[in-house]
């Protein structure tokens, strides 16, 4: 019984970890069709943005929830107003400038912050189920996702601003018609993808060494999960996420890590080849 209810915790970790890191790519790759290249690197700042934060005196939960969001989106806004919003419609250029914009901010990171290994403590601490160890921090995790994901559709779902841009990223000519901007929107759905990047690092940065290369370690499973999302937003997320997460994790406990990770990007092959349009290019095609 308590094996059972440690492999649950840890295959909601496992879902919940992929939700995270792959929500901001959703919005922006998902959305507006931009391929990021940089988006671990927008991790890492986020990662960056927490240690530095509570080096300074703030309260942990505020630097991972609360600046570390706003600190990467506004290098976000600034990245897309001089460099994204020149190349809307242009994937290949975007992806080689984004990719350009990776090695810069490593480049930064290392100048400003070395290139050693830091990291921050997780806040909430571990205990034991029977002669289990369980990682306190995981809950958190797992309620962040949760959040996060209700977050999202209530906003794109329930909302004015939700319902605008939705419709702008589908007919930006529609949408200048009845008197937005596009140009507007764009730049605040590029915001809002960038926060949810650095917010995710924020979260996952007391589990792992933040060093200037790490975004690298996010950046395949965060398209992975996406791609073979498919079309719908959230429900593409969620189901893609939960089928890499459990795969993962059911090879981690019956082998090793390594092999979890390589079964991982076997099912995405085997999945992408299957449904070339994504989960819910077969299944919930209804669903946002």
């Amino acid at each position: 019984m308590d094996l059972s209810f440690v492999i649950l915790v840890e295959m909601l970790y496992a879902v919940a970890s992929l939700v995270l890191i792959s929500a901001g790519l959703a919005i922006v790759f998902g959305m507006m069709k931009v391929i990021n290249l940089a988006h671990g690197e927008f991790m890492m700042m986020g990662g960056y943005a927490t240690i530095t934060a509570v080096g300074l005196g703030v309260n942990v939960f505020v630097a991972m929830l609360v600046i570390a969001p706003l600190v990467v989106g506004l290098i976000g806004l600034i990245v897309e107003r001089l460099v994204i919003r020149h190349l809307y419609g242009r994937l290949v250029d975007t992806m080689l400038a984004t990719w350009g914009l990776s090695l810069v901010f490593i480049g930064l990171a290392t100048m400003i912050f070395g290139n050693t290994t830091t990291g921050i403590s997780t806040p909430i601490p571990g205990f034991a189920v029977g002669g289990y160890q369980i990682n306190g921090y995981n809950f958190f995790i797992i309620v962040v996702s949760i959040v996060l994901v209700i977050a999202m559709y209530a906003i794109l779902r329930g909302t004015r601003a939700g319902l605008i841009a939705r419709g702008t990223m589908q007919r930006s000519d529609m949408a200048a018609a009845l008197g937005y901007s596009p140009d507007r929107i764009y730049m605040a759905t590029f915001f809002c993808g960038s926060a949810l990047s650095g917010l995710a690092g924020a979260v996952l940065a007391p589990l792992v060494g933040l060093v200037p290369t790490s975004g690298g370690a996010y950046i395949a499973e965060a398209f992975i999960t996406v791609i073979a999302g498919g079309p719908s937003l959230i429900a593409g997320l969620v189901s893609s996420a939960t089928a890499f997460g459990l795969v993962n994790q059911i090879f981690t406990f019956a082998i090793s890590p390594v092999i979890g990770e390589v079964a991982l990007l076997v099912a995405a092959v085997v999945l992408l080849r299957a449904m070339p349009q994504g989960i819910t290019g077969r299944f919930f095609k209804d669903k946002m």
